[in-house]
């Protein structure tokens, strides 16, 4: 069962963090617009530069391959990139349970990118990072385009997910009420630190 463990990580204004996110445990954080949550999400996926080091239980992000650690700790940015014209070929699988509890029917691969709402895209590209199994989740404002019906949507499938495979969950959230349903710890990521 996976551990993700940061260990004095430092990017620009922020560090140094220590944090330890347990298997099948979602922790959120909140702060103010410039703070460096997406900096900090951004660094323990191997994205921007950085120091100190960042876990996935022994394995260390230092000692893995950058693609290969891309696969293990999953990272969904707040705007998703899409390089096909339709939905089907950004996925490497395709679960239709997990499509059909975000609202979708099969044919939705078959859809246009240029039709899909912001909604859509957003739903669309958790569920395409969820076809990847990474061991753990790196959120980054999951649900901030969804009306209430799907947020709730949104949050019980990253539940029933972190659950199953025991996956480490970190969660950029700026809704207080909503890090109060899905997490067990909430920190505010202020100075440049993670305050409780």
């Amino acid at each position: 069962m996976p551990t993700l463990t940061l260990q004095q990580l430092r990017c620009r204004h922020i560090g140094p963090i220590d944090l330890t996110v347990r298997p099948g445990e979602c922790v959120a954080v909140g702060g103010a617009s410039g703070s460096g949550k997406s900096l900090l999400l951004r660094a323990i996926a191997d994205l921007d530069p950085h120091s100190g080091e960042v876990l996935l239980d022994k394995r260390s992000q230092s000692a893995t391959p950058a693609p290969r650690w891309r696969q293990l700790v999953g990272l969904l940015p707040a705007e998703s990139q899409w390089w096909f014209d339709v939905v089907g070929p950004h996925f490497k699988a395709t679960d239709n349970d997990y499509l059909q509890r975000l609202g979708f029917e099969d044919d939705v691969l078959n859809w246009e990118i240029a039709r899909l709402s912001s909604g859509e895209k957003q739903r669309l590209a958790l569920l395409r990072l969820l076809s990847y199994r990474p061991d753990a989740l790196l959120l980054d404002e999951a649900s901030a385009n969804l009306d209430h019906e799907n947020t709730l949507r949104v949050e019980a499938l990253i539940q029933h997910y972190r659950q199953h495979q025991q996956a480490p969950v970190l969660w950029i959230s700026h809704d207080p009420q909503q890090a109060q349903r899905i997490a067990q710890r909430r920190f505010a990521l202020l100075n440049g630190q993670l305050t409780p």
